[in-house]
C-alpha cells in the first residue's frame, strides 16, 4: 500500500465515523502549494461554505499558499464564512492526513474563529 492508498483509507474511516454523527462536515485538503477548506451539509450533498489559498484575497495577504501562515488565513476565513452561513458546530475531517503542521493549524484557527469540533 503506497501512501495516496493509505491516506485515503484512513479518509473512509474518518467519513463513515462523521456520517454516523449526522453534523456538518469541515473538510481539508492539502497539497504542496495549496490548502482547501470546504463545509459540508450534514447530508454531504451541499456545500455550505469554502476557503482556501487559491482566493485572491488570501493570495495578497500571504505570500506562500504552501506554508503555515496561509492555513492559518484559510483557518480563519472559513470560520468566518461558516458563522455567516449560521454554522456554530462542525466535524473535522482531515481527509486522512496527519493532525500536523498546515492541516492542525488550520483546524486551530478555525476554532479561534469561533467553531466548535
Amino acid at each position: 500500500m503506497d501512501k495516496k492508498q493509505a491516506r485515503l483509507r484512513r479518509a473512509r474511516k474518518t467519513r463513515a465515523k462523521i456520517a454516523e454523527l449526522k453534523v456538518a462536515r469541515l473538510a481539508v485538503h492539502r497539497t504542496n502549494s495549496h490548502i482547501y477548506a470546504q463545509i459540508f451539509s450534514d447530508c454531504g450533498t451541499k456545500v455550505l461554505a469554502t476557503a482556501s489559498t487559491v482566493e485572491s484575497d488570501v493570495q495578497s495577504a500571504v505570500t506562500n499558499g504552501g506554508n503555515v501562515a496561509a492555513a492559518v488565513a484559510v483557518g480563519k476565513l472559513i470560520a468566518e464564512r461558516a458563522k455567516n452561513a449560521g454554522i456554530e458546530t462542525v466535524a473535522f475531517d482531515r481527509s486522512g492526513f496527519h493532525y500536523h503542521g498546515r492541516v492542525k493549524a488550520l483546524a486551530e484557527a478555525a476554532r479561534e474563529g469561533g467553531l466548535k469540533f
